[in-house]
């Protein structure tokens, strides 16, 4: 994800947090500064702390559910409205997709349970409204909000678990591309209402939710949507044919001013006998040039680790290539590695776009 970065791995998965993260932490010890100085600042971080760490549980009983299905999850992303765990993919059976979905929750629910039972953490005593209160216990706080980050969770609405739950039941009796729409269209509507509640009662962690459940909902409607026209495309159909390449060894700024020539934003780097070495994309160019690089060699920049596909490959098995590695393009090749092609997140979107009109 855009604006994250790793700080470690953890049972095979890397774990990242994302710059907004420190928004949120800025924001929660200025407040609490303000109300009681140090010492309070010092006490809600810590919480703050705790409660991320039981959002990463959260999402690892995400991950490990799903890796009993066989999908492995690359990384763990903190947010300031929670985790993202990024699976390779989805369970396409409505069941498994279910018990991956309430893995989540029902982490939640154990913390909050071995907190009150173990612990002899009041929940009662800490409301909503209060958890941000040095005064009311440390354990009874982490206890209300475990308990109210599963409820939260199990609301029936993208991108929130419950709407993973909803959708799997919905696909039992219409296809998964309208099911995900319906549960999307919930988690839209819960953005808006929460947007509202933040803005009527001035609170800017509202607004920050409900922005994100709105992109959230909408992005995977698309990608649902994507991958079922996907389904019925080969690389073939989306790959780009007419482009400028380089060579190893050409330079830095000999890029730029392909750059400037063309309307690429990746060039594929390859060898004299047209086989692919790597990809130089817009942003090495832009980096390395302004740091003065323009006179390095393009062998010294270019990204190395790009999936490749044949031309026969189902456009659905590119996607979880792209994604799976987060790549800026999947080079479509023949035997031996010599290069016919590529495919970049553009121009597999403007194709989705074009065959989504043509189906209406």
């Amino acid at each position: 994800m855009t604006w994250s970065f790793s700080i470690g791995r953890l049972f095979g998965s890397e774990l990242r947090v994302h710059a907004t993260f420190f928004l949120l932490l800025l924001w929660v010890g200025l407040v609490a500064f303000l109300d009681g100085g140090w010492p309070a600042a010092v006490e809600n971080l810590i919480f703050v702390a705790a409660l991320f760490a039981c959002v990463v549980a959260h999402e690892f009983g995400h991950a490990l559910t799903a890796r009993r299905y066989g999908i492995r999850t690359p990384d763990i992303t903190l947010l300031p409205i929670g985790g993202l765990a990024r699976l390779e993919s989805m369970p396409e059976k409505p069941g498994q997709e279910i018990l991956v979905a309430l893995a989540g929750p029902a982490v939640n629910i154990v913390i909050w349970a071995a907190l009150v039972l173990i612990l002899g953490a009041q929940t009662w005593s800490a409301s909503l409204e209060n958890v941000a209160d040095p005064e009311t216990s440390f354990l009874a706080r982490l206890a209300a909000v475990n308990l109210f980050l599963a409820v939260f969770n199990l609301l029936p609405a993208f991108p929130m678990d419950g709407g993973r739950v909803f959708r799997a039941a919905l696909s039992l009796i219409t296809d998964r591309v309208r099911a995900t729409q319906i549960a999307a269209a919930g988690g839209q509507v819960l953005a808006f209402a929460l947007g509202l509640l933040g803005l009527v009662g001035g609170n800017p962690v509202l607004l920050l939710i409900a922005f994100f459940v709105f992109i959230a909902a909408g992005a995977e409607s698309n990608d649902v949507a994507m991958r079922e026209v996907a389904r019925r495309m080969r690389a073939r159909d989306a790959m780009i044919t007419t482009f400028d390449s380089l060579g190893p060894d050409d330079t830095v700024g000999a890029a730029g001013q392909a750059l400037i020539r063309t309307t690429q934003g990746e060039f594929p780097v390859l060898d004299a006998q047209g086989r692919l070495l790597g990809l130089l994309t817009r942003n090495d160019i832009f980096r390395e040039s302004a740091e003065g690089h323009a006179s390095r060699r393009v062998a010294e920049v270019m990204a190395t680790d790009i999936p490749s596909v044949g031309l026969a490959t189902g456009l659905e098995s590119v996607f979880d290539a792209m994604y799976r590695q987060n790549a800026p393009a999947v080079a479509v090749v023949r035997e031996g590695g010599y290069l016919i092609g590529y495919i970049t997140r553009e121009n597999l979107g403007e194709l989705m776009v074009l065959q989504g009109r043509r189906g209406r």
